[in-house]
């Protein structure tokens, strides 16, 4: 199967009101035309290529009477009306599935589901034609109908795919179109459903609700509206900011990267460098409305949001905390090696490695505790270093020494450092190395080695040094 990137599943039911109801006349200037800013707004965003794909209900029940008129024509008027106002959206394409329009019932043929109009520029006449042609006739294959459905898209991992079901009831072929949806939603169909359903009882809602967003409008009238309201989410982008909340819960957190992923896939949609504009606000950014996002913002360590729904026809405000201090870490006096060690940086009592820093740089931090590992020879290690909001704390190392050692030969040993009676050993020497200038920290050291081609230990060596900040000298091996 193709890689279905982005397809949200649009159940839209065409159900009659009952008999004795108060149902609205059809009103055709009621109109469906999409507001002109949306529009607009979708001319000058930068945007994947939208399609819907329309599955159209032509079974049988759809001959039924609803708001005095069969329910397929006030769905083809409905249609019509909405296919006008999509013409003039750029970046769209649109394709046409019908089922229950081949075979009568009886008997019951539940393949009876076929693309009539495929994906292409400029074919809203042809699929209103095929829809005046329809005559509604066979039963309702909901589930089959979704799942060839999903094949209809172009091979596109970057498009955004919707599908709108058309239908007046619900699964007529043993299908299950709840299991076809997560199925779908397993291989890369991100977008949760929509039901919209015309005169649907409490069952039905329970039926549908395992699929998507369930919409009730008991009247051609709110279906008209409740159809526009979907319309406008599909096709248009929502405005949004992100507060990174300080200590005391202001926006006043930035430069940060954010990434926007999507809910149910995981995969990437949105990546952002917050910015605080020249009025001092988070700045805006634009995401599409159909999905439900999980946020991450790269900070050290990350912070993140999870399950972010987006209210259409507003600005959203997503809030989360990211207090940030500074960890700055010095060598007063060091020279340019100095200014080349590394630090590790991990959270107060974990072992994993948050961030390596250099010397002399300046790293930003979520406020809290952390543990840091300086790259000296000996390495230094500080616990429970806490990092305040917008406060640089600020650790200082010792200036090294400098020791310079000149072998004859290649030699086999180590430079141990003495704390007490416990050695550790710092550096090994190479036996294909004759040569060293090693800093290293004030403090006691021992040289201990033996020449790479003796073979007896009694020809070890052992030499006893110490090193003091800023010294330089040379450790005599003869």
């Amino acid at each position: 199967m193709k890689n279905i990137r982005y397809i949200a599943f649009l159940f839209i039911a065409f159900l009659g009101a009952a008999p004795g109801s108060n149902a609205q006349e059809f009103n055709p200037q009621d109109s469906l035309i999409i507001d002109s800013t949306h529009v607009e707004d979708i001319k000058r965003a930068d945007k994947p290529i939208t399609r819907i794909l329309f599955i159209f209900d032509s079974s049988q029940s759809m001959l039924g009477r609803w708001d005095g008129r069969r329910k397929i024509d006030v769905a083809r008027n409905l249609m019509s009306e909405l296919l006008d106002s999509l013409a003039t959206v750029e970046g769209l394409e649109i394709g046409l599935r019908v089922y229950g329009h081949q075979k009568p019932v009886p008997p019951q043929d539940c393949s009876d589901t076929k693309l009539e109009v495929p994906f292409e520029p400029d074919n809203i006449d042809k699929i209103k034609f095929v829809l005046e042609g329809l005559v509604a006739r066979g039963t309702t294959p909901i589930a089959r109908s979704l799942e060839e459905g999903a094949y209809d898209f172009p091979d596109d991992d970057f498009s955004r795919n919707i599908v709108i079901l058309i239908t007046d009831g619900v699964e007529a072929c043993n299908g299950d179109p709840c299991a076809v949806s997560l199925a779908l939603q397993s291989r890369g169909v991100i977008l949760k459903p929509f039901i919209i359903g015309l005169g649907l009882d409490v069952e039905f809602r329970d039926v549908f609700e395992c699929v998507g967003f369930y919409f009730d409008a008991t009247t051609s009238r709110e279906f008209r509206h409740a159809l526009r309201a979907v319309m406008d989410q599909v096709l248009n982008y929502t405005t949004a900011q992100v507060n990174l909340l300080d200590t005391d819960g202001n926006p006043t957190e930035t430069n940060a990267t954010m990434t926007f992923h999507d809910r149910l896939s995981g995969d990437i949609r949105y990546n952002y460098m917050h910015t605080i504009n020249e009025q001092g606000n988070p700045d805006t950014v634009l995401l599409d409305i159909m999905t439900k996002y999980d946020l991450v913002v790269h900070t050290i360590p990350p912070v993140r949001k999870d399950s972010i729904v987006l209210n259409p026809g507003i600005h959203n405000i997503i809030s989360l905390p990211a207090p940030q201090g500074y960890l700055r870490i010095e060598i007063p006096g060091g020279n340019s090696r100095d200014s080349l060690v590394e630090c590790i940086v991990r959270k107060q009592g974990d072992p994993t490695t948050l961030n390596v820093q250099q010397i002399h740089q300046t790293g930003k931090y979520i406020t809290g505790n952390y543990d840091i590992e300086v790259l000296t020879i000996p390495r230094k290690s500080f616990t429970d270093v806490n990092i305040k909001q917008t406060f640089v704390s600020k650790i200082q190392i010792p200036e090294p020494g400098e020791i310079i050692i000149h072998f004859n030969e290649p030699v086999i040993g180590d430079i141990l450092h003495e704390d007490g009676d416990f050695l550790e050993s710092v550096y090994k020497l190479s036996p294909y190395k004759n040569n060293y200038s090693i800093r290293l920290l004030p403090g006691r050291y021992r040289l201990v080695y033996r020449d790479a081609k003796d073979k007896k230990t009694k020809y070890t060596v052992e030499k006893r040094f110490n090193v003091y900040s800023g010294q330089h000298f040379e450790i005599k091996t003869k």
